[in-house]
């Protein structure tokens, strides 16, 4: 399913953090179902104008890579990198850990945020914002972004007052789920239908 026609957007992935619970491993890179999650969430957005990936220069993926300062330094570091290389009016900002996120939800994001709202973004089972799966309209995330100088995704984007959206995956495979340890890509991987 593509956008709603009509609303251009870029697409930001952040993909440079630690990777602290998996031992430091290359966790944009770890494969699910024989892709590289990176390569799985840019999947999702291949509608969008321009791909902006903040992290490591990856093959594979064409898109525009830069890095946070300091590389490494956390979210908000990480969107200001990115929003930096935006033009369309609306963005999608996404973790490089997401493998089931489809086109099909971004598209539903970006409905359920036009035409009015700053954006969009998933909440889980739990009714938990998920920051990093999210559509926003790109003016609003400079202007919230040049007047807040703390670390905090939730306290910079809880503010704007997305659309909160609730969608479900096929056979328990949530858009939201993320990969952030060995058991989460292990699920991953069984979803997938991996052995």
């Amino acid at each position: 399913m593509r956008p709603p026609e009509g609303t251009p957007y870029d697409a930001v992935i952040l993909a440079g953090g630690r990777a602290e619970r998996l031992g430091g491993a290359d966790k944009p890179g770890a494969l699910v179902g024989g892709r590289p999650l990176v390569e799985r969430v840019a999947a999702a957005v291949a509608a969008a104008r321009a791909l902006v990936v903040v992290g490591p220069p990856r093959t594979g993926l064409r898109a525009v890579f830069t890095r946070e300062d300091p590389p490494g330094g956390g979210p908000v570091p990480a969107l200001r990198a990115g929003l930096a290389e935006v033009a369309a009016p609306w963005v999608a900002l996404l973790a490089a850990d997401l493998p089931f996120l489809t086109a099909a939800h971004v598209s539903a994001l970006l409905r359920a945020a036009l035409p009015d709202a700053a954006g969009a973004v998933l909440v889980d089972d739990g009714g938990r914002e998920q920051w990093l799966t999210g559509v926003w309209r790109t003016a609003a995330l400079r202007d919230a972004l040049a007047a807040y100088e703390g670390r905090s995704l939730h306290r910079l984007l809880g503010p704007l007052d997305p659309v909160r959206l609730r969608l479900t995956g096929e056979d328990g495979c949530e858009p939201w789920f993320d990969c952030d340890t060995i058991d989460d890509l292990g699920t991953a991987r069984r979803r997938a239908g991996e052995p």
